[in-house]
């Protein structure tokens, strides 16, 4: 490979098809110092596996700086997959139809089998770290190093504790330019990763909840989902619809549960999420009517293919507070409704979304506002 240092490879990085804007990169300080740090661990000839990569920095990098035999990476977002395909093709120069010289693989056994450095950018919450780590010491190289790093400011004492279930040596480093890598080695226990998902009985909407590590609010009830779920009675029957950004799948399974005629799909860009809200159907009895799509912004559905969409978006991008992922679910809508079709939306009372539902999706009332949230209602406008 003719790339010879870091700085062939992060000034040409960029978040596409995620959102872009001035104040978000496509790389941070925990990547260099990641990468600086494994080069004491990776011998050449080895495997390393990359767990969390965002865009495409750790990956490419690892093959710039460190010379492995092979490279396999887990990405949780098909945002994050689909970056790492574009920005190799445009750091190696061999097209977006070139051969790729590393392989993308679900969490599991064949991501970690023989690896023996595992490269992880800290995750946000400490179920996730824990999903990882089982399946680090159930399944990678007895002799595994695990580095694992992030913003000193997103880490925890909590996080060390999750690693030493797993790991009999869990040592921090010093930080450097506001970031930290800890290193475990000595994997012990079983690992287990087989108890994920959880399940959990929500008596409140008496529905059992399924969560891997990952997704957002775990197997409980969020409070804007609960909101939106007060307006269940009003929403009406619909051929098809859809739960966008579906989390654990709570909105698809109680809308299908209410209209037991209607095909539902459940899609979020998390493989965490989705694979939760299949879990979730199938726990409750609704897997021939909910199926679940692992999708950008619902990117491969058919222009004007549903007839109702429930959306709970996110408010931030990574770490940092951003209306951008929120506005791009909205705009999505927009194109896959059907005309008269119904968008119903909760969001944050301080998020400006009025405009932009008004804009791609149609007509749009405010039904109902808490101290926290708002809930709207949009009618799809027909084609002028």
């Amino acid at each position: 490979m003719a790339l010879k240092t870091l700085e062939d490879v992060l000034p040409v990085l960029r978040r596409r098809p995620d959102v872009e804007a001035p104040n978000l990169q496509a790389w941070d300080a925990t990547d260099r110092l990641l990468l600086d740090s494994a080069a004491a661990h990776v011998s050449a000839g080895s495997t390393v596996a990359i767990i969390g990569d965002r865009y495409g920095a750790l990956t490419l990098g690892a093959l710039a700086v460190l010379d492995p035999d092979a490279v396999r990476v887990h990405q949780d977002l098909i945002t994050g997959e689909q970056a790492l395909r574009l920005n190799a093709a445009a750091v190696l120069g061999n097209g977006a139809g070139g051969s790729l010289p590393f392989t993308q693989l679900p969490l599991g056994r064949e991501l970690l089998e023989d690896a023996g450095t595992v490269l992880l950018q800290l995750p946000k919450t400490l179920a996730e770290l824990d999903e990882i780590a089982a399946a680090v010491a159930a399944y990678a190289s007895p002799d595994v190093v695990l580095l694992a790093g992030g913003r000193v400011k997103h880490m925890s004492l909590g996080m060390n504790a999750v690693l030493e279930r797993h790991f009999r040596s869990v040592t921090p480093q010093l930080a450097r330019q506001k970031s930290r890598v800890i290193v475990a080695t000595g994997r012990q226990g079983s690992g287990d990763p087989g108890r994920f998902p959880v399940v959990e009985h929500l008596a409140e909407i008496d529905l059992d909840v399924a969560a891997h590590g990952a997704v957002f609010a775990g197997p409980r009830l969020d409070i804007g989902t609960r909101f939106l779920l007060t307006f269940l009675p009003s929403m009406r029957p619909a051929q098809h619809a859809i739960d966008l950004g579906c989390g654990t799948g709570i909105l698809a399974a109680m809308y299908a549960r209410q209209h037991p005629r209607s095909t539902v799909t459940a899609t979020d860009q998390s493989a965490a999420a989705v694979a939760s809200a299949l879990a979730t159907a199938r726990a409750n009895g609704l897997a021939g009517q909910v199926r679940a799509l692992q999708d950008d912004a619902m990117g491969t559905l058919p222009a004007g293919s549903a007839d109702l969409i429930l959306l709970n978006p996110p408010f931030h991008v990574g770490a940092g507070v951003h209306a951008g992922a929120g506005l791009k679910l909205i705009e999505a809508a927009g194109r896959v409704l059907a005309p008269g079709g119904e968008l119903w939306t909760v969001f944050n009372r301080h998020l400006a979304y009025l405009p932009a539902l008004e804009r791609h999706v149609g007509p749009t009332v405010v039904k109902c506002q808490n101290p926290k949230f708002t809930v709207t209602l949009s009618t799809r406008r027909s084609p002028s």
